[in-house]
C-alpha cells in the first residue's frame, strides 16, 4: 500500500535527534524561525487579549452565535487538474484535515466524526494543531483523536504532521493512534509502476529547521504532495517541483469581518496563502480554514472545514 522511504533504523535515529532538538525549544518555550530569530512564545499575552474580547462578545450576545458557529463544520470538495498526473492516480482522493485543536470544545470529537463517516477518500492527511493549549499535558486529547481515527483509515492510510501547538511527545502515541506522523520524511504510494510521493516536516512557524528544508529535496516521483503545517515552506516545495502543498494554521482568520477581512491570522507570508486555493508557478497550494478553533470557541463569517481533494489528470 504505502512505503516509506528511509529504512526503520534510519527513521529512529533521525527522530531521536529531532525530539532531542525539539525537546529543548519546547521547554524554554523558544520560537525558532527560518529567518535564523529565536524569541519567547507570547501565546500567554494574546490569551489575555482573547479574554477580553471575549468578554465584550458576551456583553453584546454575540458569544453563543460565535460558538454555534465553531460547530457547523462545512465539507469542501475540490477537483484539481494536473497534466503530469499518472493516469492510475486519475481520481484519487485526499480528505484533508487540519487544525483539529479536539479539546477545545467538549464532544467536537463526535461532531467531527459525524460529518467524516460517510466520507470516502484513498488517503487521510492531517497538517497539524491537534490540541489547544502550546504547552501542558495533552492527555485530552488521546482519548478523541483514537476514536476519530476509525474513522479517518483508508486504503493507503492516514498520515500527520505536527503543528506549533503540538508537542513531540506526542511521537510516543503513534503505534496506538492508527495514524502515521511524517517529521521530515516521505512515503511513497505505488500503483501499476508510478510513484505519488507524500513528503511531511516538522512545523516550521516555531520548530523551524534545516531538516525540512532537506526532507522537501526529492527527485524521482511523477507526483508529489507536501503536507506542512503552516504555507512557509511553499516556496521550498515549489522549487523542488511539488505538484500539491497542503496546509492549515491560519483557520482562515477564524473571526473575521463580514468581507472576510481576518482580525488575527497568524500569517506573515502574505495575503494570497491565508485560506484557499493558491499558485506558485506549476504547484497548486491549498490553506484549509481548520476543522477546529484556537484561542477562542468561536467562529465569525469563517467556516469551518474538512475538504475533500480529487486528483484528476487534465
Amino acid at each position: 500500500m504505502h512505503r516509506f522511504i528511509d529504512p526503520a533504523d534510519i527513521r529512529k535515529e533521525r527522530r531521536l535527534i529531532w525530539a532531542s532538538t525539539r525537546s529543548v525549544l519546547e521547554t524554554m518555550g523558544h520560537v525558532k524561525k527560518r529567518s535564523g530569530k529565536k524569541s519567547k512564545s507570547r501565546w500567554d499575552l494574546f490569551m489575555k487579549l482573547l479574554t477580553v474580547f471575549a468578554f465584550f462578545l458576551r456583553f453584546t450576545g454575540h458569544y453563543r452565535k460565535g460558538y454555534g458557529n465553531a460547530k457547523a463544520i462545512n465539507i469542501n470538495t475540490l477537483t484539481l487538474r494536473y497534466p503530469n498526473l499518472p493516469e492510475v492516480f486519475n481520481g484519487f482522493t485526499i480528505l484533508h484535515l487540519s487544525d483539529l485543536h479536539i479539546d477545545s470544545i467538549p464532544g467536537f470529537a463526535n461532531v467531527i466524526i459525524h460529518k467524516i463517516k460517510d466520507l470516502t477518500f484513498d488517503i487521510c492527511l492531517l497538517t497539524g494543531d491537534y490540541r489547544r493549549d502550546i504547552s501542558g499535558s495533552f492527555n485530552s486529547i488521546l482519548k478523541p483523536m483514537k476514536a476519530l481515527s476509525k474513522y479517518i483509515q483508508a486504503k493507503y492510510g492516514a498520515f500527520a504532521v505536527l503543528g506549533n501547538h503540538d508537542t513531540y511527545l506526542m511521537a510516543r502515541h503513534e503505534p496506538e493512534s492508527g495514524i502515521h506522523l511524517l517529521i521530515n520524511e516521505s512515503v511513497e504510494i505505488e500503483m501499476e509502476g508510478k510513484k505519488l510521493l507524500i513528503t511531511g516536516t516538522d512545523d516550521p512557524f516555531y520548530y523551524y529547521s534545516e531538516s525540512a528544508l532537506i526532507a522537501l529535496e526529492t527527485r524521482g516521483y511523477d507526483f508529489k504532495v507536501a503536507m506542512v503545517h503552516t504555507p512557509e515552506l511553499a516556496k521550498v516545495a515549489a522549487e523542488n517541483k511539488y505538484d500539491l502543498y497542503l496546509c492549515g494554521h491560519t483557520h482562515g482568520g477564524q473571526i473575521c469581518l463580514k468581507e472576510g477581512f481576518p482580525l488575527v491570522s497568524h500569517q506573515f507570508e502574505g495575503k494570497q496563502y491565508s485560506r484557499g486555493l493558491w499558485h506558485i508557478g506549476k504547484m497548486k497550494g491549498y490553506t484549509s480554514k481548520g476543522v477546529g478553533v484556537s484561542g477562542l470557541p468561536l467562529r465569525f463569517n469563517c467556516e469551518a472545514e474538512v475538504t475533500l481533494i480529487k486528483l484528476m489528470k487534465s
